[in-house]
């Protein structure tokens, strides 16, 4: 089965928000090509979509690698989310669907549960899959789009919310579940406002350069509601 560009391109940003293909690391269209299972041609389009989205740099005559984003265009990031954050909580309150409360309410009851247990590692992918939620209940492909990426960029370049702090921050997104099932647009943006003014995650350490040893096989999507 020929696999997706797509796929790829997923499996390889994964790897680079994860740790496993650090800032500097270079990017060879074939080594990548085997360390995951297809050929050069899918990879290639990953490359370029990535870079698009600001995960890879092409310089001529080096070659793709994975980027190194400065502490001032780290900065932004979190600027930028504080603006489009509480944008888009407002507009999945006003556009969302049964569909996505469910999901929501779901990944809420699961968050609060793993935070009292203490489950670092759950956590992490919870609040991804939440916020990924919030952003498609705004029913707006362009909005989605940003507000992922926005999120991905933030999970590669800072630390996530500490493992004491957790059982407040999975009340806080049910308050803001609530607010976005009653259809409240402007408390669902104050309410992400405030999470957000709450919020001053530290910037990651990361080394250069080593990449770690490689996947059996390409990530899987996961699905869209």
């Amino acid at each position: 089965m020929r696999i997706s560009a797509h796929a790829v391109c997923t499996a390889i940003r994964d790897d680079i928000v994860s740790g496993v293909l650090p800032p500097g690391a270079r990017l060879a269209e074939e080594q990548l090509a085997q360390r995951y299972g297809v050929s050069r041609v899918p990879v290639r389009e990953a490359l370029r979509t990535l870079e698009s989205e600001g995960f890879v740099t092409s310089r001529r005559h080096a070659g793709a690698c994975v980027a190194q984003p400065g502490e001032r265009e780290a900065a932004d990031l979190l600027d930028v989310r504080a603006l489009l954050e509480p944008l888009g909580a407002a507009r999945a309150a006003q556009r969302r669907t049964e569909a996505h409360l469910k999901v929501l309410r779901g990944l809420v009851r699961l968050g609060r549960q793993r935070a009292g247990q203490g489950q670092e590692s759950d956590l992490r992918s919870l609040g991804d899959w939440f916020h990924e939620t919030v952003a498609q209940a705004t029913c707006s492909p362009g909005l989605t789009t940003m507000l992922v990426q926005l999120r991905r960029k933030i999970t590669w370049l800072y630390a996530g919310e500490p493992v004491s702090r957790a059982v407040v921050l999975w009340q806080e997104r049910g308050a803001l579940v609530d607010a976005i099932a009653r259809g409240d647009a402007e408390r669902a943006r104050a309410l992400s406002a405030a999470q957000l003014e709450r919020s001053t995650p530290a910037r990651k350490q990361t080394r250069t350069g080593a990449v770690r040893s490689p996947k059996p096989a390409v990530n899987t999507v996961r699905g869209q509601i």
